[in-house]
């Protein structure tokens, strides 16, 4: 594994939260997941003989799926977290896959080869980096001139209804996104990072990418089987585990009390299904090798 500047996520999905994300792989991967990963492989314009890189793989699902397309090609995906690699390489040996590869890394100091690959990809993963410019930088730098980079991020958070019902029932208020968000007992989540489509392709052109395009994604994301699994899950990791662990007076059984009750309306014979929206975001290497990042993530060209 390389050097890890973002160490507090490398501790997150080495832990406890890694652990959760890995045991609730065969919920998470649904139909929500394919609706993404099929509109994320468009985007990349993953083609059979293509090289693709995976950021922030978790438990393989997007790998495996962009191997199935580039059947002549190969597919590695990288992530943090050992338990969920540990998933991924489970479910692709179950597969039969034999061109996709795992490694554990940080895509923002990793050493990828030089232009060694046709199209980078990436569902919810690049939302948390320490210093995203150099990240992308790092991205950019391991595609092909003209390599296509797609990639998914949640909206705002007050626009994401899985994020709003639980955490407002937590914290015992109205699930009115700016009541949530200003009683939200910390900073504002590292998922919401990349919320502003402006800010986004203000990184990426500092990074050296061209052609940034976003475009609004909404699906019905399964949380568990019932309401009661749901509340399991949420309780497991982010930002409901998260006020979990800073009241004091909120008990893990009250807390999966209200948790059940708030997630019961959605519940239905497909699962627990909360309503999400994401941006698509896809961009274009322009293929210059003068793009440098400072540590303070500001682009300058040599």
């Amino acid at each position: 594994m390389t050097t890890v500047p973002n160490s507090a996520q490398a501790e997150a999905w080495n832990g406890a939260e890694g652990t959760a994300w890995a045991r609730r792989r065969p919920v998470a991967e649904d139909a929500y997941d394919l609706v993404l990963a099929r509109r994320l492989l468009a985007a990349a314009g993953v083609g059979e003989r293509d090289r693709v890189l995976d950021i922030g793989c978790g438990t393989g699902g997007t790998t495996r799926l962009a191997a199935r397309h580039a059947v002549h090609g190969h597919v590695t995906g990288v992530d943090l977290s050992g338990p969920m690699l540990a998933e991924a390489r489970r479910a692709a040996a179950e597969d039969g896959l034999g061109n996709v590869a795992f490694e554990q890394a940080d895509a923002q100091t990793h050493a990828f080869p030089d232009a060694g690959f046709d199209a980078a990809i990436s569902r919810n993963g690049v939302m948390f980096f320490d210093d995203p410019v150099a990240a992308f930088g790092n991205i950019r730098r391991a595609l092909r001139p003209d390599g296509r980079f797609a990639f998914v991020c949640p909206q705002r958070a007050e626009d994401c209804e899985w994020y709003v019902v639980p955490v407002a029932a937590l914290l015992g208020v109205p699930p009115h996104g700016a009541t949530v968000i200003d009683r939200y007992p910390g900073p504002a989540p590292v998922m919401f990072s990349l919320s502003d489509p402006a800010h986004v392709t203000e990184l990426l052109t500092r990074a050296g990418f061209a052609d940034v395009s976003v475009d609004s994604v909404e699906v019905a994301q399964n949380f568990g089987r019932t309401a009661a699994e749901a509340a399991d899950a949420f309780l497991a990791s982010g930002p409901t585990r998260y006020i979990l662990e800073q009241d004091a007076g909120l008990t893990r059984p009250e807390a999966h009390a209200r948790l059940t009750a708030a997630l019961e309306p959605y519940a239905g014979p497909d699962g627990v299904l909360l309503p999400a929206r994401y941006w698509l975001v896809s961009t274009v290497n322009l293929g210059r090798r003068d793009v440098t990042q400072t540590g303070s993530g500001v682009g300058r060209r040599r």
